[in-house]
């Protein structure tokens, strides 16, 4: 891994900025869309847009090629089994927790990097930096924390969900380093509309939506953008700075998420927030001088 520059920072800045905003989008598509429907479309949508950019580019796409099992694993791991796990853990718990939970990722991912990714060992700087990422985390969120019998099972199975977006990571890296950005988003995306599309089918009745102007509109900017112009972002920065700076991403996503909140919704910027920011960032250039 290369030690990450400016342009990288801005990059996971964009990033976040960008998973930051689905939160509300997705607030406004579920207004008319069910939760694996939502995921479904949404994932058609990206899927389209990416085949798209890889005819103008003319770009290859290997989704059916001998590797085809390497692609359906890291779209089953990177998309249906967390949106699922997460949709299941999110019916039961308070958001402001998932959130929390959800920042866990890059903790998973350093654990996993060390054992299986040679030049991403933990060292104790790079832990200090993720440590003060996800505190935080933890001071953003921490007078909304409840943890109790009847939550537990559920905390666990969103913290799993999140630990499968590393365990894709680690697939992606070792397997498809070099098989093209453009060409693994896409690739993997058909793979996650073949297993989306079942459940979605199974679990809801898809064409008895009774969608909005809004929600779609919503649900077009999280296909287009939030999923399939995103998860290409990521694949740059993963293949590029690894698996531990890339899921720092999780520590701004929920900071971009108040911050759009307050812009389109409304919401409060509270001193936690900037304080949070503040951490936060001192986390991931903790991170970025020390991740080579």
């Amino acid at each position: 891994m290369k030690q990450a520059k400016a342009s990288d920072i801005f990059l996971l800045l964009l990033l976040g900025a960008i998973w930051g905003s689905s939160f509300f989008n997705i607030k406004i598509a579920t207004y008319s869309y069910e939760p694996y429907t939502l995921a479904l479309i949404r994932v058609i949508l990206a899927t389209l847009s990416m085949l798209v950019v890889s005819f103008i580019y003319k770009i290859k796409i290997y989704a059916f090629s001998k590797n085809w099992k390497t692609y359906a694993l890291v779209g089953v791991c990177n998309i249906t089994i967390p949106f699922s796990l997460i949709a299941i853990g999110t019916n039961k718990i308070d958001s402001y927790l998932a959130a929390m939970l959800m920042s866990t990722t890059p903790i998973s991912g350093s654990i996993l990097a060390h054992f299986f990714i040679k030049d991403e060992k933990i060292t104790f700087l790079k832990s200090l930096g993720i440590i003060l990422g996800f505190t935080g985390i933890l001071l953003l969120f921490f007078d909304k924390l409840i943890i109790n019998e009847s939550n537990y099972l559920f905390v666990l199975i969103i913290i799993l969900g999140s630990t499968f977006y590393s365990i894709s990571s680690i697939i992606i890296l070792k397997k498809l380093k070099k098989s093209g950005n453009i060409n693994v988003t896409t690739s993997t995306l058909i793979w996650s509309v073949i297993t989306l599309l079942p459940l979605a089918f199974i679990l809801e009745e898809p064409f008895k939506s009774t969608p909005t102007l809004v929600s779609t509109l919503s649900l077009i900017y999280l296909g287009v953008v939030a999923t399939g112009f995103a998860w290409w972002l990521r694949f740059k920065i993963l293949s590029k700075n690894g698996i531990v700076f890339q899921s720092q991403v999780t520590y701004l996503i929920p900071i971009f998420g108040v911050i759009f909140g307050a812009l389109f919704l409304g919401e409060q910027i509270t001193w936690k927030v900037l304080i949070s920011l503040i951490i936060i960032m001192s986390g991931i250039y903790i991170v970025k001088k020390y991740n080579k």
